[in-house]
């Protein structure tokens, strides 16, 4: 009988285990997928940034081209600064954001792990 419930106890635990493997490989494949999407926003969000600046950086260059006075040039380029630190702080605020759900993303397939 004690032999029995040996067997039993070890069945279950072997069975528990699988479970677990398996639940475990589950959640990492989940992560994976959520973390692609996640990293692909922020691929996104780079690529556009890096295009808004090219453009408006090459934007100020041909105004800056075209001026007569120095004091027209001053104007253009305190223009292109202010609108430059706006823009990547922008940029910057929401990279921040889009990191944040990549983590949050990555661990939301574990949180019924840690509950069980």
């Amino acid at each position: 009988m004690l032999k029995d419930m040996q067997k039993t106890s070890n069945a279950n635990l072997k069975d528990d285990i699988q479970k677990a493997s398996n639940a475990n490989l589950d959640a990492t494949m989940h992560s994976f997928e959520r973390v692609t999407k996640a990293t692909q926003a922020i691929v996104t969000e780079i690529t556009d940034y890096s295009k808004r600046s090219f453009e408006h950086g090459t934007k100020t260059m041909e105004n800056l081209l075209g001026v007569k006075s120095p004091d027209k040039a001053i104007e253009v380029q305190s223009e292109y600064a202010k609108t430059a630190y706006e823009g990547y702080v922008t940029h910057a605020s929401k990279l921040g954001e889009l990191y944040t759900y990549l983590a949050k993303e990555a661990l939301k397939p574990y949180e019924g792990l840690l509950r069980k």
